[in-house]
């Protein structure tokens, strides 16, 4: 089966050299960079190629540990640059078993267009080849955040450990919204068809529907809505629309029923707690990476090592 390259460019308003020290510098690298957890070089005489140890930790106290190797770094005549390297890892748990890849730095109107290709062979054999169907995008999405994680510390000042914290509570709040919609959306509308559910719907729409199927739809909708939570997409603009038909709906239930709002759990108590959670995620996604922010092909600018 054919394999295609990981490559990722992302266009970052900064200068050359800034630049160059924040990926080849494996202090600052290893800060950005989610595939690595730490970068370590090693000695070298004058004329040997750098040669540097990574690691990743991938949870409950495991880490996966490798080697690589600088081939060379190219400065050309328009300021333009090129850093490629190798790497190889004999780690009982890697998937890879060696690789090769490139950096390429090229100058444009407003900053600079940072780029990478690399590609790698599996261990394993075929176990290997079918675990990469799932570990080659993975890694290529790890690569396309870290570089929308460097460009928004470089152009915006925020650490990449903040844009993790950031995306984090986002994430938090999306799925929770997802949780609350699903359940609210399935159990009292669809499973249970509550009382005070379909008596709200009797008041509301003055028995000119049935208000047991008009509950169902609702519910179906609450259900959809729940689920759009789920989509892997920025959805920082969703959430003051969201505020909104929250408000709407606690003024519908008091229009219906006032003294729902003196039940436990009540409208006003559940809304106002999904528009605060609102509100942080509306704060917390903004300036977050995204690897929908990078390009994942070649454009036909780009130059050859």
């Amino acid at each position: 089966m054919k394999k295609n390259p990981i490559y990722v460019q992302i266009s970052i308003q900064t200068d050359m050299d800034r630049l160059w020290r924040y990926t080849q510098d494996p202090e600052l690298h290893q800060q950005w960079d989610l595939r690595f957890t730490d970068i370590t070089y090693l000695k070298r005489r004058p004329g040997e190629r750098q040669r540097f140890l990574y690691e990743t930790r991938i949870g409950f106290g495991l880490k996966i540990s490798g080697t690589g190797e600088s081939t060379g770094s190219m400065y050309k005549e328009t300021g333009d640059r090129v850093s490629s390297l190798s790497f190889a890892s004999s780690h009982p748990l890697s998937l890879i078993r060696e690789g090769r890849g490139y950096w390429k730095y090229k100058q444009i109107e407003n900053g600079i267009a940072f780029m990478t290709q690399y590609d790698y062979e599996t261990n394993y054999g075929r176990l290997g080849r079918l675990a990469d169907l799932a570990f080659r995008p993975l890694i290529g999405w790890a690569t396309a955040w870290s570089f929308d994680a460097l460009k928004i510390w470089l152009e915006k000042g925020l650490h990449p450990k903040l844009l993790i914290q950031k995306t984090a509570i986002y994430w938090f709040v999306c799925l929770l919204l997802s949780f609350i919609w699903i359940y609210q959306g399935l159990i009292p509308k669809l499973i249970m068809q509550h009382p005070e559910e379909i008596s709200m719907l009797s008041s509301l729409s003055g028995g000119r529907f049935p208000p047991a199927s008009l509950l169902k739809l609702i519910g179906l909708a609450e259900m959809a809505l729940g689920i759009l939570w789920l989509f892997p997409v920025c959805k920082r603009k969703w959430f003051l629309p969201h505020i909104a038909l929250l408000v709407l709906l606690t003024a519908c239930a008091g229009m219906t029923d006032i003294t729902s709002f003196a039940h436990p759990f009540n409208p006003v108590a559940l809304n106002t707690a999904l528009i605060i959670l609102s509100i942080i995620g509306y704060v917390s996604a903004k300036e977050i990476p995204s690897a929908r922010n990078t390009i994942r092909k070649r454009r036909s600018f780009e130059f050859h090592v």
